[in-house]
């Protein structure tokens, strides 16, 4: 491990973090806000970050200076800058919640911070109303930085990492594989950041003309476009008419979608029935929409007088769910239990790779039904060579082997926190959806975390296991599993 090569780069992300939180602290200038510490906060949050941030490359320097060691950052240590950066990040963004009086526990506000910086959404917090607009912003803007900000910081801050940017990228991107934008890693970044930023500033304006204010169309926005979940409401979207749902809907369906194919779409006249995880990921909302509007009517006893209702609860609770944005607009906790069951499976499946959603990622899924066929067709024709193919590409053999291995890796992390969650006294319903909508960065589960409940109540300790699996989730497993191997951490 090159140790020295690290902090350079974790120090230059923590003042690119400085930078964000001038802005809340800008906000908090603006307004007087009595109840709560807010400008103190944000000073402290600032002074705090800066001088680590600092002492990092003044120390990095130093030790340079004093060493023949070479700078040159290879995956292990791309895996150590984003494992620590985001842990770090997590810890820092934490402190307006504790010095403003919102979060006064160190966990509470370390798992809102955590849940923000991952696009999870789930919240601690039980009276968001009152909290003053700064709070409420940085709250969202975590979202922001999150979703592709991060990625896109990480990279485009570090073009003379050479190869080392390059692994940073593969780390932080969503899936197994993104599809070529440029040849370099730092320009993909850029574009990606200026299609993620586009598409954000169009909903910004279309949630405003709808009826929203402007600061609660900013905030949704970061929420939606990050698949984060965190709304300036109690009741979430639930607050919002049908035509705000229906917008929201769209833009998070948008958002669950494989960046890259706005590029090729934009530049090369690419359609995106011609991507194999796109016709999957439509499928399989349309199955559900389908299967929640008719358990729906079912459970009616199919009066048609609230039909209308009736569709637009499930497509919305359909794509929330898979794109893991976690916006809430009715208690699904009421419907059927295959209801729930199916809603479980969505949080599984999660968005598309190279989206900001969580979970598993539907080319994931896609190629590990695939390769299931193969072994079963395999298995009378043990000779028959089968390739297996994605959009027309053929899937090598490493690529399998990594579905599989990360399949194996996020169901066994999902189980710790199942036993865990037991054994902090918590109901297996509780602990079995909580540990899923932890790790696929969902936001609402089912029992004491449902739609309508909070994290609040949770034991601290399941906490702890929560926030750090919402950061194994959002680093795609291996990030933060290589941190427990004694291997990792020696020198070469």
């Amino acid at each position: 491990m090159n140790y020295r090569g690290t902090l350079k780069p974790i120090g230059m992300f923590l003042l690119v973090l400085v930078g964000s939180l001038l802005v809340p602290l800008l906000l908090s200038l603006y307004e007087d806000q009595s109840e709560y510490p807010t400008r103190l906060a944000f000073f402290v949050a600032l002074g705090v970050t800066t001088a680590i941030g600092a002492a990092l490359l003044l120390f990095a320097r130093i030790w340079a200076a004093g060493s023949d060691d070479s700078e040159q950052l290879h995956r292990k240590e791309g895996m150590f800058i984003v494992a620590v950066g985001w842990i770090v990040a997590g810890i820092l963004s934490a402190i307006p919640y504790v010095v403003a009086g919102v979060l006064p526990s160190w966990i509470d506000a370390v798992f809102e911070s955590v849940s923000g910086f991952t696009t999870t959404g789930a919240s601690v917090i039980t009276e968001i109303e009152i909290l003053p607009r700064s709070i409420l912003l940085w709250r969202s803007m975590t979202h922001l930085l999150g979703g592709m900000g991060i990625i896109v910081l990480f990279v485009a801050i570090l073009p003379a990492l050479g190869v080392g940017g390059k692994f940073l990228y593969k780390i932080e991107a969503t899936g197994p594989s993104v599809s070529g934008i440029h040849p370099k890693a730092v320009d993909t970044a850029r574009t990606l950041w200026l299609i993620y930023m586009g598409i954000t500033v169009i909903e910004i304006l279309v949630l405003w003309a709808a009826g929203m204010t402007f600061f609660d169309a900013v905030c949704h926005a970061f929420g939606t476009m990050a698949t984060g979940g965190f709304s300036t409401k109690n009741n979430s979207i639930a607050a919002y008419g049908t035509h705000i749902q229906l917008i929201l809907t769209f833009f998070m369906f948008v958002a669950g979608v494989n960046f890259s194919l706005y590029y090729q779409a934009w530049r090369k006249r690419f359609m995106f029935w011609k991507d194999s995880e796109f016709r999957l990921y439509l499928l399989i909302i349309t199955v559900a929409f389908v299967a929640f509007s008719t358990n729906l009517l079912h459970q009616q006893s199919w009066d048609l007088s609230n039909f209308g209702i009736v569709l637009r609860d499930s497509i919305f609770t359909t794509v929330t769910i898979i794109t893991t944005t976690g916006f809430g607009t009715v208690d699904f906790e009421q419907w059927t239990l295959l209801a729930q069951g199916a809603i479980v499976a969505l949080m599984f499946v999660g968005g598309c790779a190279g989206s900001t959603g969580g979970g598993m990622k539907v080319v994931r899924v896609l190629i590990t039904m695939r390769w299931v066929w193969k072994q079963i067709e395999k298995s009378f024709r043990p000779k028959a060579v089968l390739p297996l193919r994605v959009s027309g590409q053929t899937i090598d053999r490493e690529i399998e082997e990594s579905v599989i291995g990360y399949m194996l890796l996020f169901m066994l992390w999902i189980l710790s926190g199942v036993l865990l969650m037991l054994a902090c006294n918590h109901d297996m319903i509780t602990s079995i959806t909580a540990s899923i909508s932890a790790a696929a960065n969902v936001g609402p589960a089912l029992g004491m975390v449902g739609p309508t409940e909070n994290w609040a109540l949770l034991h601290p300790i399941a906490k702890v296991w929560m926030t750090l699996l919402m950061l194994v989730g959002r680093l795609e497993v291996l990030a933060i599993s290589v941190l427990v191997l004694p291997g990792f951490w020696r020198r070469y």
